[in-house]
């Protein structure tokens, strides 16, 4: 026997707050990567030394990081959370699903940002052998945390696609 999945109202509404926290979250990314990336163009001796220090680059790697998968990634997942289960007419699939991607994809980001600008750092203002073995431990800990997000952006996928699989529950 096929059991449907139906939401309580409280779940209703707990994914609704977390499609909301996707859309803060977006708004606070968005703010640090501008600002950020004002400060590297706006302050001259910031610039230079992201531009010619050893391991400058890792800085700007951040702050990549925080606009594509802090701004970006996160107004797509609001969008298409609210988007796939209208267009469906179904409820999604997991509101825990909804909670993991969230807390994942944020703890890895944070993660990331925070290995990639300490080596950045770390590796600018060194010099010698000492400096490189940190700053490659500091981007293996960048690995792992970019795992994390990959799993949350993996576990996102697959709550949309079986939101909209045909047959596992009732339409709206």
């Amino acid at each position: 026997m096929k059991q449907s999945i139906e939401h309580s109202a409280a779940q209703l509404e707990d994914f609704n707050k977390y499609l909301l926290w996707f859309v803060y979250a977006c708004i606070i990314y968005s703010i640090i990567g501008f600002t950020w990336g004002a400060v590297m163009g706006g302050v001259p001796a910031f610039r230079y030394f992201v531009d010619y220090s050893a391991h400058g680059r890792l800085i700007t790697l951040a702050h990549g990081h925080i606009n594509l998968l802090g701004w970006v990634e996160m107004a797509i997942f609001a969008a298409l959370y609210y988007v796939v289960p209208t267009v469906s007419r179904r409820q999604i699939y997991s509101v825990r699903l909804v909670r993991i991607h969230f807390w994942m994809h944020n703890f890895g980001l944070i993660g990331m940002v925070v290995f990639f600008l300490s080596a950045g750092l770390i590796g600018g203002l060194g010099s010698g052998e000492n400096t490189e073995k940190v700053v490659s431990h500091l981007l293996a800990f960048v690995g792992m945390f970019g795992m994390l997000v990959l799993s949350a952006n993996i576990i996102w996928g697959y709550n949309l696609y079986k939101t909209t699989k045909v047959g596992w529950q009732k339409p709206l």
